[in-house]
């Protein structure tokens, strides 16, 4: 069994065991012809939050919910765009607003969850005072990400970026002072975690750090999220209100939702939670 299937199994036990409505299930639906949903989502636990925290829920209404897996971050939204997935769960705003700039697509935000952040993984240091002249980091080489991943070492005091940096448009020419002379190599986000064999460090987004069996507790540093760096649930923009949008809304505000997140055990309790959900729990 791999790392990513026995984090599955051992959290799909422990939701099933927390969450007494999600069995039976099949026995709630409303009709025995069921509209068919199909969720895009990036390897990682987002497509665990669908199948535990969402789908019970909106099979209750009647719904089948399919979850599709993507390798990239590319393919979800052009996915998403022509048809092949209803929804898509994988993204923060700014890269969203970005790629559908780009590509011309009509996609819209449907509402945010909670997402595991950022984290500064290493196999060969135990502490940023480690880190040498000519040690090597990679990050992500998309620009609002890459953007993301530059703030990030700034906030830890290891680069000073250019105050105008523009998310959109992000490289390191936009780093104006590096007094440790590290190396910075960006690449497709997927490949990160591989990378950790060979380099000092890496900046591995939350969903590609579990899917290499990478927990948020073994990273040196931890990102701390920006409300527009907190994953989304995205739709078409033509159906952003018909009902099945307006149902997946609802499951994700419901009190079954914040169950499933915050049940013993879980690893989305470890998620920094959008600033709705703080608000109705009272933080």
């Amino acid at each position: 069994m791999t790392l990513t299937h026995r984090f599955r199994a051992l959290l799909g036990a422990a939701l099933l065991s927390a969450l007494p409505f999600v069995a039976g299930t099949s026995t709630a639906l409303a009709s025995t012809d069921p509209q068919t949903l199909t969720f895009g989502v990036a390897p990682g636990p987002y497509g665990d939050m669908v199948n535990l925290t969402i789908k019970p829920q909106l099979e209750k209404k009647g719904y089948k919910v399919v979850v599709r897996e993507f390798s990239d971050y590319v393919q979800p939204n052009l996915a998403l765009a022509n048809g092949s997935i209803d929804a898509n769960l994988f993204q923060h705003s700014l890269y969203l607003e970005k790629f559908a700039a780009d590509k011309g697509l009509k996609l819209e935000k449907l509402i945010i969850v909670p997402t595991a952040s950022m984290g500064f993984y290493s196999k060969k240091i135990h502490s940023l005072d480690e880190l040498k002249k000519g040690d090597v980091i990679t990050l992500s080489n998309d620009a609002t990400n890459l953007a993301r991943g530059l703030r990030f070492l700034q906030s830890l005091g290891l680069i000073t970026i250019k105050p105008e940096l523009d998310a959109t448009k992000a490289s390191e020419k936009d780093i104006v002072d590096n007094p440790r002379g590290l190396v910075f190599k960006p690449l497709e986000a997927a490949q990160l975690p591989r990378t950790l064999d060979s380099v000092t460090a890496s900046l591995v987004n939350g969903n590609f750090a579990f899917a290499a069996g990478l927990k948020l507790s073994t990273a040196l540093k931890l990102e701390t999220l920006d409300e527009n760096l907190k994953n989304v649930i995205a739709v078409r923009a033509d159906d952003i209100d018909k009902p099945f949008a307006k149902d997946i809304k609802a499951a994700v505000e419901s009190e079954e939702y914040a169950a499933a997140i915050n049940a013993p055990g879980s690893v989305f309790s470890e998620f920094q939670k959008p600033e709705w959900m703080k608000a109705r729990a009272g933080q």
